[in-house]
């Protein structure tokens, strides 16, 4: 949640966050690849015109391929997504929309794998 001194990009990318679980929580977008997905991240230019979206499927692990056909089928869904945002968020201008893979939580099991690893290796001494 934005806190009350929030920029006006960081507001928007919120809502714009939530008006998206919605839509693909209710099913409006309707593809086989969309199902189980959720949005972890909306990046917003200061000048709102270009958004970075984030996601992830619910499932914990998705192979390249899913990978791709989730952020395909985001990409051929964004006229659609576009058009509903403007009609609920009430903006000028509705940004561009890019979608990608967010990859933080892969990162991080790596690490995690990586420093048990070593801490193994190590013998548990320190």
């Amino acid at each position: 949640m934005p806190t009350p001194k929030a920029k006006r990009s960081e507001r928007v990318a919120e809502r714009i966050k939530a008006e998206l679980m919605e839509l693909l929580l209710r099913g409006e977008v309707r593809d086989p690849a969309l199902v189980d997905i959720y949005v972890t991240n909306v990046l917003l230019t200061d000048d709102l015109r270009h958004a970075r979206i984030y996601v992830r499927l619910t499932r914990s692990e998705a192979d390249v391929d899913q990978r791709k056909r989730v952020t395909r089928a985001l990409e051929r869904a964004a006229g659609y997504v576009r058009r509903e945002l403007g009609s609920r968020l009430q903006l000028q201008y509705v940004p561009d929309l890019k979608f990608f893979w967010d990859e933080g939580l892969d990162r991080a099991a790596r690490v995690d794998a990586v420093l048990e690893e070593l801490k193994r290796e190590g013998g548990g001494h320190e």
